[in-house]
Formats: structure tokens, sequence, C-alpha cells
């Protein structure tokens, strides 16, 4: 294997971060992270807590951003530094191998930035609010639905994002209809929300006695969790509250009364459903919450439509049929967007998700 020139590739790493650092606008980043921290510092900013909140969030936000490139770009710094006294070390391949770790460590951890500064949409900050509903093809879409299912968990664990299921409806025979979790993360509602749309699975089937291919489909629905500062008005008249006893393949976990909650909102024809909490009480709020989530979504998608019309955007929705996985006669995922793939089905099922969300966000970038 030849040798790394680690000049040339920290050179690259380098320009790379400087781009991040303009198009952030770092120096304007840090006086507004100022300005901020002097409207947090008011004695009475909580009076108006909503604002307080908006102001706290922003804050911390920035923070955070200039917290992470100022520490990349210190150790960016030593990288130069450990190159030479690496090379002057006896044993040269065990003290370039914490050089390489560092090297690969910080490029990637450029990279996921750089993918990041590409989520500048109102609330692509935000924690996610996912919805995965089977679709088309019957007993085999309910499991395709619940390997889904698995696969977004999956994904969120190798990121340390934190996953909070609200909500499971069991098929009878195997699956699930569907499925509600939260997921908490900065700029989980950004990233994710790419992952919208019909999912198509073909696949010998394990239910099929003739071990025939079968084709199911799957929705992903993803929204943003709404916040203190959003305002979406909800009138009790136009909400019907059923109570029922939570389902579930069994066991201790199962409730014995009747705490799950559904809420329909008429006017929209919306409906949702949480069973985590034991309280009829936390399972309602839980519900309304997510019921304001869905709603802000709608209102969002409303404004981009009017935005559309006038520009005379006549492409409509990118999110049905957005990406296919073939596991027979060969083996394929493809998103029909980005035209991204690969061909190991089986680690993108386990949760390798992050090339085809790279790819979906800068496909959604060049469209806007």
């Amino acid at each position: 294997m030849a040798a790394r020139d680690y000049q040339d590739e920290i050179g690259k790493v380098d320009l790379t971060l400087k781009s991040i650092e303009q198009v952030l606008n770092l120096p304007k980043l840090i006086e507004t992270a100022a300005d901020l921290e002097k409207q947090a510092s008011v004695p009475n900013l909580w009076d108006d807590p909503q604002a307080a909140q908006v102001i706290t969030s922003k804050l911390s936000r920035a923070q955070s951003i200039i917290n992470k490139i100022n520490s990349i770009r210190s150790r960016l710094n030593d990288l130069p530094v450990m190159v030479e006294l690496s090379a002057a070390e006896s044993d040269k391949a065990a003290a370039f191998k914490d050089v390489d770790k560092e090297l690969n460590e910080l490029t990637k951890v450029i990279n996921d930035l750089e993918v990041q500064t590409l989520l500048s949409g109102e609330y692509d900050e935000r924690d996610a609010l996912m919805t995965i509903r089977s679709e088309a093809g019957g007993v085999e879409a309910a499991d395709w639905a619940q390997m889904l299912m698995r696969m977004y968990v999956r994904y969120c664990e190798r990121h340390n994002y934190k996953v909070d299921v609200l909500e499971t409806s069991y098929a009878e025979e195997a699956g699930i209809k569907s499925t509600t979790f939260r997921i908490s993360s900065p700029y989980a509602y950004g990233r994710l929300s790419v992952e919208q749309g019909t999912h198509r699975l073909v696949r010998i089937s394990p239910f099929d006695s003739q071990s025939r291919r079968h084709t199911s489909f799957a929705g992903v629905e993803v929204v943003p969790v709404v916040e203190q500062s959003d305002h979406i008005e909800i009138d009790e008249k136009d909400l019907r509250v059923d109570v029922y006893r939570s389902s579930g393949p069994g066991g201790q976990g199962v409730n014995t009364t009747d705490s799950a909650v559904r809420i329909t909102h008429l006017p929209s024809g919306i409906v949702v459903s949480c069973q985590n909490e034991r309280s009829q009480i936390q399972n309602r709020a839980t519900a309304m919450a997510v019921l304001q989530s869905k709603l802000l979504e709608r209102r969002r998608l409303e404004e981009r439509a009017k935005m559309d019309a006038l520009k005379g955007d006549n492409s409509g929705s990118w999110g049905n049929q957005m990406r296919s996985y073939v596991l027979a006669p060969y083996q394929m995922v493809k998103d029909l967007r980005t035209d991204f793939e690969v061909g190991n089905p089986s680690g993108v099922l386990d949760g390798d998700l992050d090339g085809f969300i790279e790819a979906g966000i800068k496909w959604r970038k060049g469209r806007e």
C-alpha cells in the first residue's frame, strides 16, 4: 500500500474547513452569539417564556456550532506537529497509526459538518417525528414496515440519537401496521426529512410456501417536533378522542387498562395515537404534541405549495417511490431521486444510511 501524502490530505481538509467557515460566516456567527448572550442575561428574560425559549435555543445552537468549529480547527492545526513528531520516532509504523486515526476522524467530522451546512431550512435543526406505515403488499408490507423501523432505529443507534417509540400498531400475522417514534438530536429533522416517501421492497417472500418473488411497499413520513414558539391553534371541538387498551405481542409490558389514546383531528383527517405511557393523561399529552407537529408540517407544505404556484413550479412531490430495495434476483438498494445506489442491502437495512441521506440532502439543496 502506498504511503499517505499527509501534507496533501491535511491541505484538502483545511480547504474544506475554510469553505465551511465562509459559508457559515463564522465572524458574523460569533457576533450573533455575543448579542444573544446579552439578550439571555437580561434579568426579566423569562417574563415572556416564548421569547426566552427562542433566544436561548438560538444561543445554544450558535455556541454549539462555534465550539465545534473551534475544536476541529485546533485538532487540524495540531496534525502537522503530530506528523513531524511521528517521523522522528524509532517505531514509525506505530507512531503514524495515531496520525492515521486522527486524520480519518477529522475527515469524517468535517464531511459531516459540510453536509450540515446545507441544512438551512426553517425546521431543519429540530428533533424529528417519524411515522412508518405498511402500504400495498399485505403481510409482506407489514413485515417490510417493521424492517424499516429496525433500519432507522439502528441508524440512530450508530449516531447516538435518542429514540422514543410513541405508538406501534401490530399486524395480525407478522410485522406492524404503523409506528411513530421521536428522534432527538440536533438537525435530526433536517437529515431524516429526505427519507420521506414510499420505500419499495422486492424479495423472495418468507410467507409464500412456493417461494415466489413479491413486491411490497411502506410509507415513511417525517415531521419536525413543535416548540413553544410555534403557534398551532387546535379547537377541542375539532377533536375526537378515543381510549383503548394498548396492543402488542404480549407480556408484562402490555397495559391491562384503557390507557392508550387515539386523537382524530376532524378538519384534516389526521389520526395520531400514543400508548407508550401507562397514564392516559400522559398518552393524551404526547398524542397532542404529535398532532401539533403534523399540523405544523401541513401548514409548512401548504405555504410551500403557494410559493411554488407563484413560481410556476409544477414538478409535484418528490416523496413518492423514493427508494427501491432489491434482495432477489440480485442485491441492490437505489435511491430513485439521486441515483445513489449500493450493492449491500444487508448493510443498509442494518442502519448504514449515511450515503443515501447525504446524497438526498445535496439533491434537495440543488432543487431549491
